[in-house]
């Protein structure tokens, strides 16, 4: 019995150093308590979202907060002087004869280009996503010019429309019929743009809707299938539905490039004939370059990005709304 009263009591200092080591920070020689290793821990990974921090703030915050300040000013772009003009550069745009044209303009290639893109990124995606042969090559080569930089894109296709040496109007005058002006003519100019810029991206759109179509729950199409659903009806009331988020996606994508087109408008037609084919981005930069109206251009500029949030915001909620359920 005494035995074992002196092993109990002689226990009792090593459980109190033990106890003291874990959870008192004073103990010599005692772990870092728990909350003190989660907060280092949180410092560390912080630490690594210093790089896009910076990046975010150098490149797309002190740009835009510079070109709304610069928006405000009668800047030149060359000279250090400067003066405030408050709204000026603003009812400027707004009186400017050629501005609206320029908006239509954009709006027309943007929302062009975003229907051409959905029908045709949506039926390819749909035609390859059955088990055809050679269907990876075919994709890989849909989705190719996406990989080009736009102004090699625009560069080719001038030579496919150019009136004396266009292959165009060369295989025109093989047939006995007469070369045409395309580039000439505003709408027509404006439309060729819209179908160069939707070739060359339409392979993203086709790759955003064969992912919908990969990850779709197939348990749902079978259930479909089951219950007679086939062709135009499986389609509209199962499988669109189910593509709603890759539809969203490729929508705002196809709609935010399209409204800030300007490599295919430079390369193609300048904007001409006169003001007639530009899109605001193209637009921005004839003022400052060409007119050296850096204060204006920054205004336009700014015009651009709050058209382009609202768009985008409007596009979103609309599509939200829609009743997706298959």
């Amino acid at each position: 019995m005494t035995d074992g009263v002196v092993s109990t009591s002689s226990s009792l200092p090593d459980a109190e150093a033990n106890d003291g080591a874990v959870g008192n920070p004073r103990a010599g020689g005692g772990k870092v308590p728990v909350h003190k290793r989660h907060s280092f821990k949180g410092a560390s990974v912080n630490l690594f979202y210093l790089p896009a921090i910076l990046v975010l703030v150098v490149f797309i915050i002190y740009p835009l907060l510079s070109g709304i300040g610069l928006s405000f000013t009668n800047w030149d772009g060359y000279n250090d002087a400067k003066a405030f003009v408050g709204l000026a550069n603003y009812k400027q745009m707004f009186t400017d004869a050629n501005f609206k044209q320029i908006v239509l303009n954009t709006f027309i290639y943007g929302i062009g280009s975003t229907i051409l893109q959905q029908a045709l990124g949506l039926a390819l995606a749909l035609l390859l996503n059955a088990k055809i042969k050679g269907r990876t090559l075919i994709r890989a080569i849909i989705y190719l010019p996406a990989l080009v930089a736009p102004v090699i894109m625009g560069i080719m296709y001038y030579f496919v429309f150019q009136y004396q040496q266009g292959a165009l109007n060369a295989l025109l005058s093989a047939l006995g019929m007469p070369k045409v002006a395309w580039f000439n003519n505003a709408g027509l100019s404006v439309g060729i743009i819209v179908v160069v810029n939707s070739i060359q991206f339409v392979g993203v759109s086709m790759i955003i809707y064969l992912a919908g179509l990969q990850t779709m729950d197939q348990e749902v199409v079978e259930a479909a299938e089951v219950d007679g659903a086939s062709g135009w009806k499986k389609f509209w009331n199962i499988t669109l539905p189910l593509l709603a988020p890759s539809f969203t996606t490729s929508v705002v994508l196809n709609l935010i490039g399209g409204l800030k087109l300007y490599d295919m408008v430079k390369v193609l037609t300048g904007g001409g004939p006169g003001y007639s084919t530009n899109s605001i981005s193209t637009y921005i930069g004839t003022v400052y370059f060409d007119n050296q109206a850096a204060g204006y251009a920054s205004a336009i500029g700014v015009f651009l990005f709050v058209l382009i949030a609202i768009v985008t915001w409007l596009v979103n909620k609309g599509l939200a709304k829609l009743d997706w359920e298959a």
